[in-house]
């Protein structure tokens, strides 16, 4: 008898499975999966919604039969083979970065790639600065410019403090009844704030190393959790390498809605808005209408350099 199922965890050739009551099986796949034109590392990924059947009701194992059409994805860049992503997540509702200004600090360039990579697979995105209670009063003045920056273009912003609880009601509300893919580079007080709004899943939290202000990775698998009924995130490790999968130089500024809405006012069709006369973008930055920094982020993207630091 074949069952629905829903991926919660995968650690390469075994997949945590949980069924509409809430068990969890181990399962594995039935031979080979190839997905029609999409080359990634793994045919499964965390948020899938799956078939399968039961294999060994003590050994608590199943073997997964089908994967049901996805409402969407999220790859990463593989970090072995180039030519391929690895997919992070299905079916996502959202992406929430979660980002801090100092200690570690996360640039304004990773900021805007995890943004774009995100347009790209069309997932609604949020940013939350962590860490307010760090901040003095010309650094709380600065976290607003750059909050007020991106809500200009539509993104969703929040201030908190997991330390502090400010902002822990607000970003409760914002994952609630959602599937939320969390990201961040370690050490911004990712478990610290899941505990804070669900203290009973309890997450690993980790000290900020200070070696060089870079966290230390404490996840390796991309692993799905339910804080409430119907409200899930996914954790993911190693966001470094979300980087722009297939995407050609001419769809870059489709992905930054401030230029998407610019696309018909260049002079050329074509316009790639670094050096065109007539260009509607560049006039923009000009003009204070398009953010310096989002500029220089695209321009870096065009260069296929990395400003993720």
């Amino acid at each position: 008898m074949s069952n629905t199922g829903l991926i919660l965890r995968s650690t390469g050739s075994w997949y945590d499975v949980r069924n509409a009551d809430g068990h969890v099986y181990q399962g594995r796949l039935k031979g080979k999966f190839k997905i029609k034109g999409l080359k990634v590392t793994n045919p499964i990924a965390v948020g899938d919604r799956v078939t399968f059947t039961v294999e060994d009701e003590i050994e608590n194992t199943v073997v997964i039969t089908d994967i049901l059409p996805r409402d969407n994805y999220i790859v990463r860049q593989s970090v072995h083979k180039t030519a391929h992503g690895h997919m992070l997540a299905a079916n996502l509702d959202q992406a929430v970065l979660l980002a801090t200004l100092t200690l570690p600090r996360t640039s304004l360039g990773f900021i805007d790639r995890f943004l774009v990579s995100a347009e790209s697979f069309r997932i609604p995105t949020a940013v939350v600065f962590n860490k307010s209670d760090i901040l003095n009063e010309d650094g709380l003045a600065y976290q607003q410019e750059i909050m007020d920056m991106y809500e200009q273009i539509g993104y969703t912003c929040l201030a908190t403090s997991a330390i502090e609880g400010e902002g822990v009601d607000a970003f409760r509300q914002l994952l609630d009844h959602k599937v939320t893919l969390l990201s961040g580079h370690s050490g911004v007080g990712k478990s610290s704030l899941v505990n804070a709004i669900s203290p009973e899943l309890n997450l690993r939290t980790n000290e900020v190393s200070t070696f060089a202000n870079k966290g230390v990775h404490t996840t390796t698998f991309a692993e799905m959790f339910e804080l409430a009924p119907a409200t899930f995130i996914i954790d993911t490790p190693g966001i470094k390498e979300l980087g722009l999968v297939d995407t050609t130089k001419e769809e870059i500024s489709h992905y930054f809605p401030e230029m998407r809405e610019r696309l018909n006012q260049c002079r050329f069709h074509n316009c790639l808005h670094i050096n065109e006369p007539g260009c509607a973008v560049k006039d923009a930055v000009g003009e204070g209408e398009i953010a310096e920094s989002r500029y220089a982020s695209y321009l870096s993207m065009m260069e296929g350099g990395d400003n993720r630091r």
